[in-house]
């Protein structure tokens, strides 16, 4: 899909005029309209708030595929390893010492 019709399909998805678009970013209509027609890009400083009021990413904004989630641990899972990355890198390969056979058992479907 080209520049041209992917930005204009995102703002129209997002059910933004051109104007409010411009307001939203703090430019003038005429560049909106520029890089709707021209198929350029916008300076790197607008991307980000162009992307945030279109609500999409940077990459879906340059026409890259919507990144996947990234599902990180919960919980207090989530607080031991960030704990556990704070230790000295020492203590740290004591710790992925004991943990890495449990993880291999579960992995192979063991329990």
């Amino acid at each position: 899909m080209a520049n041209e019709s992917r930005l204009r399909q995102l703002r129209e998805a997002a059910g933004l005029s051109l104007r409010e678009l411009a307001r939203q970013i703090g430019e003038e209509p005429s560049n909106v309209s520029y890089w709707e027609t021209s198929g350029n890009l916008p300076r790197s400083n607008v991307l980000l708030p162009m992307a945030k009021a279109l609500g999409v990413t940077v990459e879906e904004l340059l026409g890259e595929p919507r990144p996947k989630r990234v599902v990180s641990p919960g919980g207090r899972s989530r607080q031991l390893f960030e704990a556990v990355s704070k230790m000295p890198r020492r203590q740290q390969e004591k710790i992925l010492d004991i943990l890495e056979p449990f993880v291999r058992q579960h992995a192979n479907g063991s329990s």
